[in-house]
This record gives structure tokens, C-alpha cells and sequence, in this order.
């Protein structure tokens, strides 16, 4: 779902029945938030996104594990 218009506005009521519906806000702390409030307490436009499995591997991958550190047991 996009939070945009084509022109480049926020889509309004998609933002009200995710702020009222899915967040559970009432109309007048809807109102009150700011755009950036809301999208962050949405989860959208709150930073880099959480690292997926795909980049997880490419990471294992490039910095394999050396086997068991000195001092260590895996017990």
C-alpha cells in the first residue's frame, strides 16, 4: 500500500485507517501527530530496514566462522 499519491501528496485516507484502524488512534491524536509521527510509528520511512535472510547469508558467506575461539567449548 502506498502512503503517496500519484502527485505526490499523502494518500489521506489510506494514512486515517491506518492511523484509526490499525493503531488503534482516535481521531484527535491522529490529527495531532505530524506526517513524520506517523510514518514512524507506522514503520515507514523510520530508517534502514532490518537485515533479511538473503543478506544474512551473503554476510556468512564473505566472513565465515574460523571454528571454535580459543578458551571456548561449544558446550
Amino acid at each position: 500500500m502506498s502512503l503517496m499519491t500519484d502527485k505526490g501528496g499523502f494518500d489521506w485516507p489510506a494514512l486515517m485507517r491506518l492511523g484509526i484502524r490499525g493503531l488503534g488512534l482516535k481521531p484527535d491524536e491522529f490529527w495531532r501527530l505530524t506526517p513524520a509521527e506517523l510514518l514512524l510509528m507506522l514503520g515507514t520511512g523510520s530508517g534502514t530496514a532490518p537485515m533479511g535472510r538473503t543478506r544474512l547469508d551473503e554476510l556468512a558467506k564473505a566472513f565465515p566462522d574460523e571454528g571454535v575461539m580459543k578458551g571456548q567449548d561449544d558446550g
